[in-house]
């Protein structure tokens, strides 16, 4: 793989992860450097800066160097003023937080976020990490004949039932519900990957209930294989970019009676594509 010239990456998993250093985001970004950047988010899933000062002008402005916004479906989790940033909020009165368990954003849409771009402003003083989990590795880790069964079936995401547990307003015309092939093939890697996860996934449609809720069982539990993630640690000035279609992520709440929020620019994508 050809060197980075315009920053240094520092991987954290042979899998999985990296820390850009020598990258300033609140500044426009060269053609050349922001290529470089987009290699390293493809090849690494997620990406991670430090010493990171943005402004929510700034947060958006890096954002739409990525992509066009995603703006979330539902009332009360963007900012007012600047409705690209969805809000991250817990404090000591919280009883969950937003996207603590397993999950790929917004995949309950017919076209769900290509990524997400998250900062954090208040952290607590202890807990709050992210672990990011390579949908990529773990789809290479099954059987040969368990990945030929799984190519070709379909499962249905419902937006419900991530976002019908917790205080968001439910959208006009109600929550949305889309299927999408198990395996998908990344546009830009041609890497294929799994793409199930515990937050939106309720079954596949090719198979008989009993069976669709056994093997959704078993690969959610397999997307959960430590061996498969990393875990960032994070510290004020941090920013995390992370690719929708390569990796899930889980936000720990390991922090209650402690207050954390941030904000998070998403990044609108097409269609996956079935592998």
């Amino acid at each position: 793989m050809p060197a980075y010239t315009h920053f240094d990456v520092e991987p954290m998993t042979a899998f999985v992860g990296a820390e850009i250093h020598g990258v300033d985001l609140s500044r426009p970004l060269g053609a050349a450097t922001l290529a470089e950047l987009r290699r390293a988010w493809h090849t690494h899933g997620v990406v991670f800066f430090r010493d990171q000062t943005l402004s929510h002008e700034q947060h958006i402005a890096f954002g739409r160097q990525l992509g066009e916004p995603y703006t979330m479906p539902s009332a009360g989790v963007n900012h007012p003023e600047h409705p690209e940033l969805f809000r991250l909020y817990a404090d000591e009165h919280s009883s969950y937080v937003a996207g603590e368990g397993w999950h790929a954003d917004g995949t309950g849409e017919a076209a769900p976020p290509l990524g997400g771009l998250m900062a954090i402003e208040e952290l607590p003083p202890i807990g709050g990490d992210t672990l990011f989990v390579s949908v990529h590795e773990a789809y290479q880790r099954l059987s040969p004949a368990l990945q030929s069964f799984l190519r070709g079936l379909k499962a249905e995401h419902s937006a419900a039932k991530a976002w019908g547990r917790v205080h968001y307003a439910t959208p006009a015309g109600g929550f949305p519900l889309a299927l999408h092939p198990v395996v998908i093939r990344h546009p830009v890697t041609g890497r294929e990957a799994l793409y199930v996860n515990s937050g939106f996934t309720t079954r596949i449609v090719d198979l008989a209930p009993a069976e669709s809720d056994a093997l959704l069982a078993f690969l959610f539990r397999h997307l959960e294989t430590p061996d498969f993630a990393c875990r960032f640690r994070w510290r004020p000035g941090s920013v995390a970019l992370w690719d929708n279609r390569a990796v899930q992520h889980c936000a720990l709440f390991n922090y209650r009676g402690h207050r954390r929020s941030g904000w998070r620019y998403t990044i609108q994508g097409p269609r996956p594509e079935p592998a």
